[in-house]
Formats: structure tokens, sequence, C-alpha cells
């Protein structure tokens, strides 16, 4: 298929590039189409190289014009007639140099050519099913088309002030020859000066024909700029504070640098471009000369453009984070912490050139007690590729640390706001200098909001105040956040807790879990949509038993003890006790199921179904397990030997499918310990007890069907101490504990 045929059926993205192509004179469009394959069979590339030859393609040239437009004449288009007449007499600029119309034809047909292999690459790449998340999104589409047309009118541009550099030449050439031959014969003299007047007014056109193409391409960089800066990276800030909460987002900033780099790269040649001009006119001016009226005032654009994008371009790549920390925006003081900082304009000539300084709440709000901090350790660095996998322009600081400043208390007009150490909000601040061809511009970035924290007890909820913030604020600078904080929405609130166990165990909440949360929290509703969690009800700092610590006891537990379980979905882990009765009551004798208790922080338990004496299903429910039992017998191996005492005090496991109805040991067996011996952890029991009357699960004691007792009377979270304290007795020592109450049941967790 002749090539310019395939160009016409391409996708719109495709054709639009084209368009670009050929929104000039140069070789305007309706030309290429009705002569599209004479052209596409003629030798263009000797033709630029071989005078003659050009002129003889030249002359064919317009004898196919001449064609085309009897053949317009015969149909009876007036308009195309006219268009194709008007074609010709531009062509006949080229008479003096046919070799740069040859040479012009030969850039056009190469970058056509570019454009079908683009389209051809998009192609394969569908058709290989690459990966979603590696396919570019419309929107990044969108963008590389306009950075393609960017291009395509730099390279445009520089041939444009080629030609204008010649023709100025030739018309000084001439001119100055003239006047070194000193024409006496007054009609020669008028005649040539005739000639000199068509040049300069050719000159003229010329110019104020590129300056108008400049002020286009201005145009176009300022729109590219509006997107880059306002919208995609917005959008990435905006996933930054996401990511730094647990959210999947990407936050690779490869693909911002390379665009940010192309428009920077653009606007210096503009730059270039106008101190042609300027050359240009130092030579040969004249009156109403348009590069004298018009320069100045692209200039001044061409330079706010250029700062706003480079200040916009200097970002905190990696927030600050502690190397031991549970996450990123937490800080302790005399702890060391890390950040990096980026510039995505990338120029390898200034590599090393640049420092970058770090100091500490530029404009803290005067509120009466906020802390005051200094920065300590290696303030300055120097932007460089050295320390970037990408190759990307980075300071890197490893090895910083805050210390409080000392504090002569609040003075006068200070607020009287009062927040908790954690709700504190403070900003990292990073300042530079870009000094460039003739161009120094100071470029500031600053950190999302940091929490800083003098002691462990405090991480907790410095954790929650940061996931707080990053959910709902998009106001990165507001460190007054906590003074009038916002409720969250279900949705987002939602969202929020699914990403703290997908970022901990790659595996996030499914609805299900979801609307168990939702229930303890609001209560049973038909929909959550609208509900709201305040800040106050989501965690308040010297208040243990608020939503977060529960929460965050269970993603610490998960993530120590039972990471493999829960991302296997072993775990059912969010049910109320309701639910779970509902679903296990239509099972059949063993099944069970796991979940987090309700009541005990950090803690995990587990039913069962058993048929009573009247055949009826009976959900029983053992103690929950915490930190203290799992991190002496992991989890699994309670699962593999609980038992229970049945008639004639005979153990028996009365966990046997886990829910719905996978066998146990299909379920559990491959994370199973393999047996060592009589003297290990095989040769311990413990014996428990039952009670059959228990609080409400939201009261502060333990929730009904939760609690099994120690023979020995102990119950709740010293019962699950003094449980494990047993293992430094053999099994056999134990049966001598009293007899069991008439009104219990006696079950045993056997390990054998």
């Amino acid at each position: 298929m002749a090539q310019w045929e395939r160009l016409t059926q391409l996708p719109d993205a495709y054709k639009q590039q084209l368009d670009e192509l050929y929104n000039r004179d140069a070789l305007p469009m309706d030309v290429r189409h009705y002569l599209s394959a004479w052209i596409e069979k003629q030798e263009w590339q000797r033709a630029a190289q071989d005078h003659d030859f050009a002129m003889a393609l030249f002359q064919v040239l317009l004898e196919n014009l001449d064609i085309q437009h009897s053949r317009f004449v015969q149909e009876e288009s007036f308009l195309l007639q006219h268009n194709i007449r008007r074609r010709k007499q531009n062509f006949q600029g080229y008479l003096d140099d046919p070799c740069a119309l040859a040479n012009t034809i030969l850039w056009f047909l190469k970058k056509e050519k570019e454009i079908l292999q683009s389209a051809d690459l998009a192609e394969q790449v569908q058709l290989l099913h690459v990966a979603e998340e590696a396919m570019e999104t419309s929107s990044q589409l969108d963008i590389e088309r306009k950075i393609a047309g960017l291009r395509n009118e730099v390279e445009c541009m520089e041939r444009t002030m080629s030609c204008l550099e010649e023709q100025q030449d030739e018309f000084d050439f001439k001119f100055q020859t003239y006047k070194m031959e000193a024409v006496v014969d007054e009609a020669a003299k008028r005649k040539q000066m005739q000639v000199f007047q068509q040049l300069i007014n050719r000159l003229d056109e010329c110019r104020k024909s590129t300056l108008s193409e400049l002020n286009k391409l201005l145009d176009r960089t300022d729109t590219l700029i509006d997107i880059l800066v306002k919208k995609e990276l917005v959008e990435w800030h905006r996933m930054q504070q996401k990511a730094c909460i647990g959210a999947p987002e990407n936050v690779c900033l490869d693909q911002l640098e390379k665009w940010f780099t192309y428009v920077a790269v653009c606007l210096f040649r503009v730059r270039e471009f106008l101190d042609k001009l300027e050359e240009l006119v130092g030579k040969v001016s004249y009156q109403n000369d348009p590069v004298k009226s018009q320069k100045p005032k692209m200039q001044k654009r061409a330079e706010t453009l250029l700062k706003d994008l480079l200040q916009s371009s200097f970002v905190v790549e990696t927030q600050p984070c502690m190397p031991q920390g549970k996450g990123p925006l937490v800080l302790r003081t005399n702890v060391q912490f890390a950040v990096k900082t980026r510039l995505l304009v990338k120029f390898p000539e200034l590599n090393h050139s640049m420092k970058v300084n770090v100091c500490m709440d530029r404009e803290a709000p005067q509120i009466k007690g906020y802390r005051r901090f200094n920065v300590f350790g290696t303030k300055s660095k120097a932007l460089n590729m050295a320390e970037s996998q990408s190759g990307g322009m980075v300071a890197d600081f490893r090895h910083l640390t805050l210390k409080e400043q000392k504090s002569g208390g609040g003075g006068k007009g200070i607020n009287d706001i009062s927040l908790s150490v954690t709700e504190e909000l403070h900003i990292i601040h990073f300042d530079t200098l870009f000094e460039m061809k003739g161009l120094s511009i100071e470029l500031q970035a600053s950190s999302i909001p940091v929490v800083i924290i003098s002691n462990s007890s405090q991480q907790q909820s410095a954790c929650a105040s940061v996931l707080w913030f990053n959910m709902l604020s998009v106001d990165t600078k507001d460190v007054m956040f906590f003074a009038n904080s916002p409720a969250a929405t279900w949705p987002q609130f939602g969202d929020m807790l699914s990403w703290q166990f997908l970022s901990a165990t790659k595996r996030g909440l499914n609805e299900a879990q979801l609307e168990m949360i939702a229930q303890r929290l609001f209560g049973k509703q038909q929909t959550y949509d609208t509900c709201k969690v305040t800040w106050s009800k989501f965690s308040k700092e010297n208040t243990p038993d608020t939503f977060w610590a529960w929460f965050d006891g269970i993603l610490v537990m998960v993530k120590t003890y039972l990471e493999d379980l829960w991302r296997d979905g072993l775990i059912m882990g969010f049910v109320s006790k309701s639910k779970e009765k509902y679903l296990l009551k239509k099972k059949q004798r063993g099944t069970f199921l796991l979940r987090f208790s309700e009541s005990v922080i950090g803690a995990i338990t587990f039913s069962w179904v058993e048929i009573d004496m009247n055949g009826e299903p009976d959900v029983k429910t053992v103690q929950p397990f915490n930190k203290v039992d799992l991190c002496q017998i992991p989890f699994q191996e309670i699962i593999r030997n609980f038992q229970i005492l049945e008639a004639e005090n005979i153990p028996e496991s009365p966990l046997l499918y886990l829910y719905p109805n996978t066998p146990k040991d299909e379920a559990f067996g491959k994370y199973y310990c393999e047996k060592t011996g009589s003297k290990d952890i095989n040769s311990f029991c413990y014996f428990f007890l039952k009670t059959l009357e228990a609080r409400s699960p939201m009261s502060s004691g333990m929730a009904q069907g939760e609690v099994l007792e120690l023979m020995s009377g102990l119950g709740g979270e010293a019962a699950g101490e003094s449980r494990l304290s047993l293992l430094s007795h053999p099994a056999e020592n134990l049966v001598q504990t009293p007899p069991l109450l008439p009104s219990q049941s006696s079950v045993v967790h056997s390990l054998l």
C-alpha cells in the first residue's frame, strides 16, 4: 500500500499528527494528496544533492500541477482551481534553488514515515497484550501527540530560521555589491532599487511569517505546560499522598521528567531563535521592522513560561522516612531519616552543579506551644545523576536528624489553639538555584507535612494523623489542618483501611470485611456511602481504645504473625459475631472460621459448629489469642492441634473444615511445622472453660462467645498469659487440676 494511502487510514490520533505536520505552506497537503503517487516514486535524496536532477523534477512538478488544474477546470471546481494555481505560484520561489525543494519534500516524507512507525509500534503493543499498567492512558497519548507536534514545530522553525538567514544574506550581498559598483545610470539605479525593494518586501514577509510561527510555537508550549503543571503534576502529588498511606499508586517520575525536559529544551530553543532574530536585525533593518516591535514581548513570554516550568519541576520524589519506621512522614527527634528531591528538567551539563539546601518550618504558625526544630546532618547536597536508578537529577539526603529548639513559651499575639503533639504538622523545605544559558531562577520544593514525635509511645497516634491528613487534604501546606479537621466519608475511609492491609500484606479488604467495619462504626445501615467518620472517633491521643488502636493492633498482628495465612485468604478476619453465627449454623459439624477479636486489641479467635443434644447446630468460640500467644506458638499449629474432651474424656479436634468447606489439613497443611520429638511442643496441653455469659461486644469487657477461661479461674488477657505460662509443665501434670464444674462444658486445647 502506498505511503500516503496508509497515512489516511490511520486512527484519529495519528491523523491529527499528520494534520499538524502539514499545517504550513512549505508542502501543502492538497499538493501532497493529488500528486502522492508521483511524489513517492521520485529520488528526492539524489535531487537534494544534484542541481540539474532537482531542476528536472521541479519542472515535472509544475507540469503535474498544470495537469491537475486542467482537471479542476473540466470539473468546474472554482475553489480547487484557485487553490492549485496559488500552490504553483508559491513553488515558483524554488526556481533559483530546486535542491531546497527536494530537501523539503524529503523531510516531509521522513516525518510521514515516523508517524507510520509510531502507529505500527502502538498496534504491535496492543497485539502483544502488554499489561494494563504499562499501557499509556488516553491522557498520556494526548500529551505524546502534543509533544510530537511541538517537536515538528521546532524542527520546522530551525529550517525557517535557516531560510531567513539565507534570504537576508542574499539581500545583504547584492546590496553591498551594488554600493561597491557605484552605478551612475539613473534608470539602472531605479531598476536596481526596485529589485532591492522586492527583496526587502520578501524579507519582511519572511520575518513576519517567522514571528507568527514563533508565536504559534509559544502557544503550543503554553498549552502543554498548563497540562503538565496544573493537571499531570497535581495528579502526581495527589497520588504520592495516597501512596504514602498505602495506596497502590504509580508515582514513578520518569515519564514526567521526559515531558518536562523536552518542553524546557523547546523553550531554550525559542530563546535562541529570538537571539538569532536580534542578530539578524543588527545586520539588516528597515522601517517598521516587525522584529523590533514584537521580539521583546515574545522574549518576556518565553522566559515567563520557562520560569513557570522550572519552578514546578523541583519536587520531593521520596518523602521523609525513618529507615526503621512504620511508614513515611512520621519522624522522631534524634533519629536519622532520609528524603530525596528531584529536578524533572534533566540537563546533563548541570550534573553536580546545583546545590540543594534543607531548612525547617520556614513559615511556622504562631500557635501557643507549637514546637520548633533544627535540622542536623548533611544539609546541603548537589543534584546529580549517580544517586538515581533511572539517571534522574536527584539530591538524596540520607542522614538528617531533628532536634527540638528550646522555647521561651508563647508571646504576644500568639493563637491559643490546642493541638496535641501528634496533631502538629511540620514542613521540610528545599532550595536550589537553576543557572543556565544566562537564566537564573530560584527553585523551592517542600515535603508533605510530617509529624514529629519524641518517643515510641506516640508512634501509633502519629501514624493516625498522617493517614487522616493525606486521606482528606489536598493542600500540602496546610499545617493547621487539625485545628478544624473535616470528617471522612465512608468510601474514603474504607479505601484507606484497605490500603493499610494491601501495603502491609499485599492483600486488601473485601466488601464483606469493610461492611463489618462499617457496621461496627455506624450500626446496621442500608447503605454506608453517606456515613462519616470524625477525627475524634478515629483517633485521639491518650485514649487507649480508639478505633485506630483496635484496627492498627490487628494490622500489626497480621503483619507479624499471620501474613501468609491472611494473604492466602484463610482468615475471614473482619466478621461480626452475629454474622459468624449466621454463616456457621448453616454448615456441617466441624466447620470453623477465623476472625479478629472485637474487644481484645491485636487478637484473633476461631469459632466452630457443634451439634447439641437436640441435634441443633451450636457455635462455640475459643478465647482470643494475642501476641503473647502467637510469638510462642505459630497460629497454624494451634489450629492443627486444638482438641476438646468428648465422651469418656477422649480428646478430639472439633476443627474439620475451614469455612465454607475446605478440609483443615488441605487449607493449612503447607504451613504445618514438622514433628520433632516427644519432649517438644507436642507434649503440652491446656484446659479451658467456656463462660456461658458475657457482656456486649462493644463494651470494654470481653465479648459474648469470645471468653474461654482457664480452669484456675483466670480470664481475659490474663488468661492468655497464664495459659502460655503452662508451657513449662508437662501435659500429665495438668490433669491433676480441679474437676470441671457441672454447669460448664470442658474444652481441651492440646498440642499433641
